[in-house]
This record gives structure tokens, sequence and C-alpha cells, in this order.
């Protein structure tokens, strides 16, 4: 039986992971989950006003069946989502307005955009749908030692493919316009990334979906998902920072030993498996593997530089070409790809607890915004977006992998009992590709454990599950 097991990394990642592994190897695994800075990771909330606000990984796409899982489990409670309207602004006009009418909407992306709008859809649907069948798989037991593997078992070489070219190139492809992707895909990138549209085409067409379905976030909070998983799986939560792994051998097996610093020094323990949920990227952490034989070879890419402002204050309409703020309809605008702009996305936003009486402030009022962008604002930049405003509070974070795209994916097993989950991102980043990474490689760990090889890197598997069935 596997008795203790580690988990480096306490986000969703790592509290995932700990319940899942938890699942499959069953109630007497004891669990080590370590984490220097806070439960949740990059799920956090800032507070204004005795209120709380998602500072960052604020939506949750309707098709997140892991995510949906946790809360029933959890007991928790899907947030309403309080309606408003969007525009994409180029830095001197709305290139293209949200109204209340939804078919008014989509005859002016119509009469704008004709059929790329139609390709897209249709583009984004095809990737869905083949993504979707990771859940038969999961639920069969199967898992993947790569994440090309994964990739290929849902779409084929075409899916691994969209992790080495651009969303534009997929996109120019199937017969969207280079306007189309100038104007509308390059603000849904730059809002959800950061970045342009040169970000790989898997990665793009998760986000994409997020844009155009509907969407959800977790009463109270997204962070309370991983607080729960580790309540639930009653995982021993160590606050220390781990600074490297070593290998060692007794009895033929492999042990890892965890070592890490804490507030009362350092100290090590030995664990049959470890599983690393935060990036190793040399940018990113200071991790030492020692004693491995080839040695863990180094991560290659760089972290994309993101800063949210949470502003409690008055939008300054008349920048965006509305002098009086009561006349301004949109809370939330999208910007294109332009130098002079110096913010990503600016989201009038509510708190993680929406009560039944809840209504958003008028666009007059001093309401809290979101303001994302890649540098802090300055005070320059804060009085162009803002009348006015009574407080600011910034998170400075490298949130997103700096998608280039010729890279090769980071590996899933590091050594025979130790994984590596946070390489998932450079797949695409979102909370739901997170968990189905962490049911991943608890599967995956399950079936080398129990030498199960027939249930990993199946060939042919759609085949394979309809007949199981």
């Amino acid at each position: 039986p596997l008795s203790p097991a580690a988990v480096v990394g306490a986000g969703l990642g790592g509290s995932a992971a700990a319940y899942f592994l938890q699942q499959h190897f069953g109630p007497q695994v004891q669990l080590d989950v370590y984490e220097a800075a806070g439960v949740g990771g990059r799920l956090a909330t800032v507070t204004v006003n005795k209120q709380q606000y998602e500072s960052r990984g604020a939506s949750i796409h309707a098709l997140s069946l892991h995510m949906q899982d946790f809360v029933k489990i959890l007991g928790l409670k899907q947030r309403r989502e309080v309606a408003g309207k969007s525009a994409i602004f180029s830095g001197e006009h709305f290139i293209l307005e949200e109204t209340d009418w939804y078919l008014l909407n989509l005859f002016r992306l119509w009469w704008h955009y004709g059929i790329s709008f139609l390709r897209l859809q249709m583009w984004v649907e095809e990737v869905m749908e083949k993504f979707m069948r990771i859940y038969k798989y999961q639920a069969h037991g199967y898992a993947f030692s790569s994440l090309e593997e994964l990739l290929r078992s849902l779409g084929g070489d075409a899916f691994v493919n969209m992790t080495q070219r651009s969303v534009a190139e997929a996109l120019l492809e199937v017969g969207v316009t280079q306007r189309f992707v100038d104007d509308v895909i390059a603000a849904v990138l730059r809002s959800s990334y950061g970045q342009s549209v040169l970000v790989p085409a898997f990665a793009g067409a998760m986000s994409l979906a997020g844009a155009q379905g509907s969407t959800w976030a977790v009463e109270g909070g997204n962070k309370l998902v991983c607080s729960g998983l580790l309540k639930l799986t009653k995982a021993n939560v160590i606050p220390a920072r781990v600074t490297g792994i070593s290998l060692h051998s007794s009895e033929g097996r492999s042990l890892y030993q965890v070592h890490f610093e804490s507030s009362e020094g350092q100290g090590s323990a030995f664990y049959d498996m470890v599983v690393v949920t935060t990036p190793l990227h040399p940018s990113r952490s200071n991790f030492t593997f020692e004693n491995f034989d080839p040695p863990v070879a180094d991560f290659p890419g760089a972290f994309q530089p993101s800063v949210t402002s949470v502003v409690h204050g008055y939008l300054n309409s008349s920048y965006f070409g509305f002098p009086d703020p009561k006349l301004f309809p949109f809370t939330s605008i999208l910007t294109t790809d332009t130098p002079e702009l110096f913010f990503h996305a600016v989201d009038n936003i509510c708190p993680v607890n929406i009560s039944a009486a809840f209504r958003r402030k008028q666009p007059q009022e001093a309401a809290v915004w979101r303001v994302l962008s890649q540098q802090p604002l300055d005070k320059q930049q804060l009085k162009t977006l803002f009348r006015s405003y009574y407080s600011v509070q910034v998170t400075e974070w490298p949130t997103y992998p700096r998608y280039d795209a010729a890279k090769a994916l980071p590996p899933v097993v590091l050594h025979e009992n130790l994984f590596y989950l946070s390489g998932v991102e450079w797949v695409a980043s979102s909370m739901e590709m997170v968990a189905v990474a962490a049911k991943n490689v608890a599967l995956l760990a399950y079936n080398r454990w129990h030498q199960e090889l027939e249930k990993i890197d199946q060939k042919d598997l759609m085949h394979k599950v309809k007949t199981e069935l």
C-alpha cells in the first residue's frame, strides 16, 4: 500500500491532486501538502469596504465538469451571474458594443464580421467537443504519461499541433478574417491571458470558449474549493516552502526526501510519492533535484507578468467617449492590441457574496473596478481611467506562461513516482484544465503503482470506452 505521499503547493492543482489521490488510493493514504503562501494560490481575494472580491481566476466555464463536481461534493454554491454589457475599445472608440438584446448582438457581429463569427463558433465547438472526451476516459480510469499523449487521445496530432501554432494562424486557416482576429480575438486574449493572438491555438480555443459560453463562479470565492478539498481529504497542510527533492532508495524502491524551509527553520521528510504542483521554471522557483540519474532537466519558458489593480472609485467615462457618466452602459471593457493602450481590460466587479438584493452600481456612482495590465498603473494612468478613487489594491504575479509556440510541453513524469502537474498550463491555463491534469496525475500514479499498464497511454480509446459501456 502507498503510504506517505506529498503534494507541493496548495493552489487548485495541489488541492485537487490531494483529493484525487485519496479517491484512488483510498483514505488510508497519508497526505502532506506543502504550501508557503496560503491555500488557494492564485485564487485569491481582496477586501474593499468589508466586501471580498476575486482578484484573479474569476470565471469558470459552464462545461467544467470537475469544478462542478467539487462544488457539489463540498456543498458550495454557484454564484449567481449579475448581467452586464461588454464592449471592445480601440483607444479611440468602441469597435463593438453589446446590447441588451441578444439577437441584435448577433446581428451586429454578423453585419461587421459576416461568416467569421460562425466559423469561429464552429471551430471552438469542435475543439470543446473533442476535449470533453477526457471525462469519459478518466471515468474509466485511463491516464496519460505525457501532455502530448493526453492531447493525442482527444484530438489526434491536430490537437498536439495546436500547442505549437498560433490561434491567429489556425483561425485564418478556417476562413476567419484578419479584421475579426484583430478586433475581437485579440481583445478576448488580452483580457484572459494578457497576450496577443500569437498564443497557441489550443490555449486560445479554451479562452474563446469561456468568452462565448456561459460562465459561473463560486459563491464566497473560488478559493473555497481549495480549502474545502483539503479539509475533505484531511490532508496535513504544512506551512513551508519546499526547496528541493533528493532521491534515495530503500529495498529496491525509490524514496523521495522533500527538503523545506518554514518559520521553524529547515526540515525534511521521506515519501513514497510526490506530486509537484508549483511551476518548476528557473524564473519562478529555486528548486533543486539531487541524486537523480539522469538529472531532472531544466524547464524552458518564461512567464508573463500580469498586474491586477482593484480600484474603488468613479470611472472616467469621458475617456471612453461618454461625457455624461449616467449614459455609460458597459460593465466590462476589453481592448484591442494598440500600443497606446496601457491596460488589457476593465471590469466592474461584484463581491464574492451576492445577496438577493444586490444591484450593480450605476456608472455615475463609485464602484469597484478591476483593471488588468502588464505593468503597474502609474498616477497618470489611474487619472486617465478614473475621475477620482478611494483606494487601489495592486496584485502583481507572473500568472500565465509566455506562450511561445515552438516549445515542447513539459513532462508529467519526472521520475518513477515523482509527478509534475503545472506543465498543463503550457497547453491552456484555466481552473478546469488544472483539475483535469490533477485527475490525470492521480490516475497515472495509481496505475503505475499497481502496474495496471493497460490503463496508461492506450491508443484508440474512443473505441475501447464504447465497448466497455
